[in-house]
């Protein structure tokens, strides 16, 4: 799996951050999306797929391949 993030669409909802912490965290200053681990291992695959669709401004992307 390989995630990627489009942080200029994020609105900040934080929805991935309560999904998946150990994937994603937010910048302090704007509430912004930061990916912390672009390859997560296979027991974070679920909750990573969960945060991407349930991303209000669908801007994580999640590579299978």
């Amino acid at each position: 799996m390989k995630v990627t993030v489009d942080d200029s669409r994020c609105c900040g909802s934080g929805q991935c951050v309560l999904l998946a912490p150990e994937v994603f965290d937010q910048r302090e200053d704007d509430a912004t999306v930061v990916l912390l681990d672009a390859t997560p291992p296979d027991g974070m695959h679920a909750a990573v797929r969960d945060a991407a669709a349930m991303c209000p401004g669908e801007v994580i992307t999640v590579d299978e391949a």
